[in-house]
């Protein structure tokens, strides 16, 4: 795991921002701890997520105990990058904020 000191980040807070595709994310937490800016947290999906996804990721997400990560500090991510690298399921990805 990388420290903050040693992550050199690419943008100022909230230019970047990650997503994460509901659809892949197992909720294996795998981004929380790589986060330098602390944007993730693991918690169960929420009713109006989990009625998006199709039936097989309905299903998926049943199997992997219903949780997910959200970024509820999304405006604070730096485009670092490690939380893309970090996910297993490769459900994050970084786009510019509207």
């Amino acid at each position: 795991m990388q420290t903050t000191k040693e992550v050199v980040c690419k943008q100022e807070p909230g230019i970047i921002i990650p997503v994460v595709n509901f659809s892949k994310c197992e909720g294996k937490a795998d981004c929380v701890p790589v986060c330098p800016e602390n944007v993730f947290e693991i918690r169960r999906i929420a009713a109006e997520d989990y009625k998006q996804l199709g039936l097989l990721a309905q299903l998926k997400q049943r199997v992997h105990g219903m949780k997910v990560a959200y970024t509820p500090n999304a405006d604070a991510c730096r485009s670092c990058g490690l939380c893309v690298k970090a996910c297993p399921e490769k459900a994050i990805t970084l786009r510019r904020s509207t």
